[in-house]
């Protein structure tokens, strides 16, 4: 029975209460059980509707449920119900039989037939009927719930050819000649050797001319993710930035970039040649990163911004082609995309947004009208710009590492799919890894239908759970003069039916799941930093979770004592927690489709040791033994306050934080374009230099401090003067990583040498 092209076992689920009495109908549940398991079909039996609802939501593997009702008793009836909303809520296509007597169908209430697919009259048919019956509807399912890649992928690892064909190992066959290659192969198991194949089999068809399977699923992803065209990409989103830019814009051509972008946009406007002119994004008083202002984007702002940039000169064509906006960011803001198409579609006709951390947004009502492929693609305004999303599948999706997808929706000047493909070619490899072109594939059917918005509620809830966990012991704390670590998030919302102010931590968690006005960066609100933003252009992601540590007063500026993020974030990690991203007082945790309420509740006991050890003044040697072991004799005798206090002083003394935004509040003049000062690179025409030396100088590299991780300083910018405030804030890091072994920064572009930071310059010109 067991079909071989399957790669996974038949699971039903029989919900049926006293299925061990002896009575008629429990004895032929009984054979029928049996029928089925003989016919090679795994089944689970619950008793009682609470435990089939369990095993639903644990476990997404069933392929067929058969329920028992007595549909003249009303709770029955109506613990069915719940049952079967449960399971369409997360799967709209798994059969689904009710068994019952022969009067059910005209008896059950509607709310019920409408979400089964069939009944079993369980002592009028055979057992082998009825098993027949079962079987032929999980056959129809199973034939549907793959998506075509990986249905195809599967399917052929399991033919056991002889490969005459790269990759060398040959199905895994090489590994087996060696020691070393044992261990690797028993570690991965033989389907994923099975699965790495050549782009000779034809089969599968090509990533390179979008061809047989792989087609069929990137056509499969453009349904499912609101896109008129989609392509898998397995180089990961830098590549996937890479291909727009250059199918989008050109040699003197002019590029409007968010300043918060990721380096690979840097690296794609040097490859291409384009002129960029930067939309600089907000800050708050934490330094997280804000969005864009809408008065920065009007058409008018924009020629500002072009007449004030000095690489606009002869032979560069004045007129903007091509923009980038990041959404959402990697502190989960994320924008009204149809308020920036319509902003930005007065300048550009080729909007791009990089979506690198945002590849769920479709499936939740939460994120209505605030993703690139919003809505449907047949009422999109062809009018309006060509849009392109890049996202990476990896991230906070399901797929594989290096997994990211490029959907298009075509506007004015769309770039057709044989001009656009030239630029995907330029970057995409001839030897891909074909499980993660299926990982793709599985990304996009884990997200149809009503498998996407389960599994983002799921994160969503579990997201604002713990939001309200920290929101109430912070309060609970502060009512006792008492610290406890807080969560940048709105410290009111409005209660819906009511209109009444309610503090975060005494809201609905329903409300909080699915109200995005909980959520809305409202003018004029302290909490989020961003003074008078326009009402509703922009919103906080709440699975992005930025977990503030005391230090920075409500209206900016530093307190009188605080807690450097940066020792908490040693303090988890010897707890073997490993977090998004640190800045100077904030910690960003991802809530995505794998976070479970035992793993935040691991984070919420670590957080509470941390206030234990911090006001016990632990020594170091207990909790942070590593940093004592790396550094002997620097943190010799100190405990968790000891150094809290010292490095919040010297922060505060060295004013980092304030320096940050002072440096990231203003735009470095542009000596030459991203290209020209690559090609000196290229050339040798630089020299490494000192920040004492740097002033005036024009970089060579891109200078990219980590956090927040974006560009201080682009290749052929100019560093400014020695006390000006770009290098007063690489100064400030340099005197900070030198008093601080251990914790020191993480900044591109800068080479350390003896304590001292080094930056590629381009040397004078003779």
């Amino acid at each position: 029975m067991q079909d071989l092209n399957s790669p996974f076992a038949i699971k039903l689920l029989m919900v049926y209460e006293g299925i061990n009495n002896n009575t008629a109908a429990a004895r032929a549940i009984k054979t029928l059980k049996k029928d089925l398991e003989d016919s090679d079909v795994r089944v689970e039996v619950a008793e009682s509707f609470a435990d089939a609802g369990s095993i639903i939501v644990s476990d997404p593997t069933l392929q067929c449920i058969l329920l028992k009702i007595d549909e003249k008793n009303q709770e029955c009836c109506a613990n069915a119900e719940q049952v079967l909303k449960l399971i369409r809520s997360r799967n709209e296509d798994v059969p689904v039989f009710l068994m019952a007597g022969r009067t059910t169908a005209s008896e059950v209430p509607s709310d019920i037939l409408d979400k089964v697919n069939d009944f079993i009259w369980i002592l009028e048919d055979t057992s082998d009927f009825i098993s027949g019956r079962i079987l032929a509807a999980i056959k129809r399912y199973r034939r549907f719930i793959l998506p075509p890649m990986f249905k195809a992928l599967a399917k052929f690892s399991k033919v056991h050819e002889y490969s005459w064909h790269t990759p060398g190992h040959t199905g895994g066959t090489a590994f087996l000649k060696a020691p070393a290659g044992r261990d690797f192969f028993d570690f991965f198991k033989e389907p994923v050797f099975r699965s790495d194949l050549s782009i000779s089999v034809g089969e599968l068809g090509s990533l390179l001319d979008h061809s047989g399977p792989i087609g069929e699923s990137e056509k499969y992803i453009a349904q499912v993710f609101g896109a008129d065209r989609s392509y898998t990409v397995t180089n990961g989103t830098s590549t996937s930035n890479r291909v727009v830019v250059m199918a989008s814009v050109t040699r003197n051509q002019v590029a409007l970039c968010d300043r918060n972008c990721h380096k690979s946009v840097e690296h794609a406007i040097t490859m291409s040649g384009a002129v960029p002119t930067y939309l600089v994004p907000s800050r708050n008083r934490y330094g997280i990163i804000g969005p864009i202002f809408p008065e920065k984007m009007t058409g008018e702002s924009v020629q500002k911004s072009l007449r004030d940039n000095p690489l606009i000169k002869d032979g560069v064509d004045p007129r903007p082609v091509y923009a980038i906006i990041t959404n959402s960011t990697y502190d989960g803001l994320c924008y009204n995309i149809k308020r920036v198409n319509e902003l930005l579609g007065q300048s550009v006709d080729r909007l791009h947004y990089d979506e690198a951390w945002y590849g769920y947004a479709r499936f939740n009502p939460l994120y209505h009208d605030r993703f690139a492929m919003n809505g449907s693609p047949k009422d999109y305004d062809r009018g309006g710009p060509t849009v392109f999303a890049t996202q990476s599948t990896h991230k906070l999706l399901a797929a594989f590492s290096q997994a990211s997808m490029i959907h298009v929706r075509e506007g004015r000047r769309p770039i057709d799919h044989k001009r656009f493909n030239e630029a995907f070619m330029m970057h995409a490899s001839t030897s891909p890894f074909y499980p993660i072109i299926a990982s793709n594939d599985i990304s996009a059917a884990m997200m149809d239908g009503a498998g996407g918005k389960s599994l983002t509620d799921d994160s969503i809830s579990e997201a604002v759970s713990f939001r309200k966990t920290v929101s109430r012991l912070n309060a609970e704390y502060k009512c006792d003069d008492d610290w406890f670590f807080n969560i940048w998030q709105p410290d009111y919302i409005y209660n819906k039916d009511t209109h009444e102010k309610i503090p975060f931590c005494a809201a609905s968690e329903e409300q909080l799941a699915t109200d995005p006005d909980c959520w809305i960066l409202h003018p004029g609100e302290q909490w989020h930093g961003f003074g008078n933003i326009e009402d509703g252009f922009c919103m906080l992601d709440p699975i992005k979770v930025s977990v503030t540590t005391p230090g920075v007063l409500p209206e900016g500026g530093l307190d009188s004592w605080g807690i450097p993020a940066a020792v908490l974030t040693a303090y988890l990690d010897n707890k073997g927690i490993v977090v998004e991203k640190t800045t100077d007082f904030t910690i960003l945790f991802l809530f995505s489709l794998g976070v479970t309420k035992g793993k935040w509740g691991t984070l919420l006991n670590a957080l509470f040791g941390f206030k234990q050890d911090y006001d016990d003044n632990t020594p170091l040697e207990r909790v942070l033994p590593a940093l004592i072991k790396g550094n002997p004799g620097r943190y010799e005798g100190m405990g968790l306050k000891d150094l809290c206090d010292s490095m919040f002083k010297a922060m505060s003394d060295l004013g980092t934080t304030k320096a940050m935004g002072e440096a990231f509040s203003l735009l470095p003049h542009p000596d030459m374009t991203p290209v020209q000062a690559y090609e000196n690179l290229v050339l040798d025409n630089v020299e490494s230099l000192t920040l004492d030396e740097m002033a005036g100088r024009t970089v060579a590299t891109g200078v990219v401090p980590y956090p927040p991780g974006i560009p201080l300083l682009m290749p052929g910018e100019n560093a400014g003067p020695a006390d000006g405030p770009l290098l007063g804030y690489l100064k400030a890091l340099e005197a900070f990583d030198e008093q601080f072994p251990g914790f020191t920064h993480d900044t591109h572009g800068v080479e350390v040498e003896n304590g001292k930071y080094r930056i590629m310059c381009l040397k004078r010109m003779s």
